[in-house]
């Protein structure tokens, strides 16, 4: 099988993009997606077998990748990752800025060490890269940045710092937007919401409940899937969003809209979408 994306063959023909946080979840899926619409994809993360595993399931399915390793918090290893991918692939087209991460906590249990962290890794990593793509490769030559952020809106409770870096990664992504865009470089974000996706494994056994129970704050009454992520991200680089730029989408089902107040009725009609060939269930959902 291969990825069954709902754009059409070849759209990323010829172009170089990086995927950061491309060795899992919707990193992993969304660099698939674009490999298999013709782009080569530059996979970035911090462990190497994650990105070169993927590399490797790329290769197998017939597209074109490559595995860098980076740690995006820090500026000089940004600043030569971006300059690597651009000598490798002859230049770059777009970002894909995904890597992120945080633990959970109430705002009384996060240390300075700990807030400074997450910022680092999920608003001035994001803020680098896309720096360096600007200046080094699409200042001269125009692309698009897609800022993937969280569905933070309303306050993030009990990750209070992730909450405040995705808002400063929306903010960044106005800016930069204003800031760029006669350059002819889009910068645009995507909010994703309660995805079934392998990042949920990684929380604590205390918190496997409230995960498995999420669907039901939802209004479809369901979790979203990776490619229902991915398509939407690849759609935001396409031509077909030429004039989108600054915009944040919400992929939530409509979760950030009402009040938990209001009654949820079960839901009908909401058959979700899924392309990835490779996709699997996250283990805290399938053991359920």
């Amino acid at each position: 099988m291969s990825y069954q994306s709902v754009l059409r063959p070849g759209l990323f023909e010829g172009q170089t993009i990086i995927v950061t946080g491309g060795g899992s979840g919707i990193g992993r899926c969304t660099a698939h997606e674009l490999a298999s619409l013709g782009a080569r994809v530059a996979l970035v993360g911090r462990k190497v077998e994650k990105v070169e595993a993927v590399k490797a399931e790329i290769l197998d399915d017939g597209g074109v990748a490559s595995a860098h390793v980076c740690d995006i918090r820090e500026e000089a290893s940004v600043k030569a990752t971006v300059q690597a991918i651009i000598e490798e692939h002859g230049g770059l087209h777009a970002v894909v800025n995904n890597a992120g991460g945080q633990f959970p906590s109430p705002l009384t249990g996060i240390n300075q060490k700990g807030w400074e962290t997450v910022v680092r890794t999920n608003l001035t990593g994001g803020f680098l890269m896309a720096r360096e793509a600007y200046t080094q490769a699409l200042s001269k030559t125009g692309g698009a940045i897609v800022n993937i952020v969280a569905d933070m809106w309303g306050g993030m409770p009990g990750m209070g710092h992730s909450g405040a870096a995705r808002a400063g990664m929306v903010n960044f992504t106005q800016t930069a937007a204003y800031e760029w865009g006669h350059s002819g470089v889009r910068v645009n974000a995507v909010a994703p919401g309660w995805i079934a996706s392998s990042g949920m494994d990684n929380y604590p056994e205390s918190m496997r409940e409230w995960i498995r129970n999420l669907a039901n704050f939802v209004p479809i009454k369901r979790m979203g899937t990776e490619a229902e992520i991915s398509s939407a991200i690849c759609f935001l680089l396409s031509p077909g969003a030429a004039f989108i730029n600054g915009d944040c989408l919400r992929i939530d089902g409509g979760a950030s809209q009402g009040s938990p107040i209001w009654p949820l009725p079960n839901a009908k009609n909401n058959a979700p979408y899924n392309g990835f060939h490779r996709s699997a269930t996250p283990k805290v959902l399938s053991d359920s």
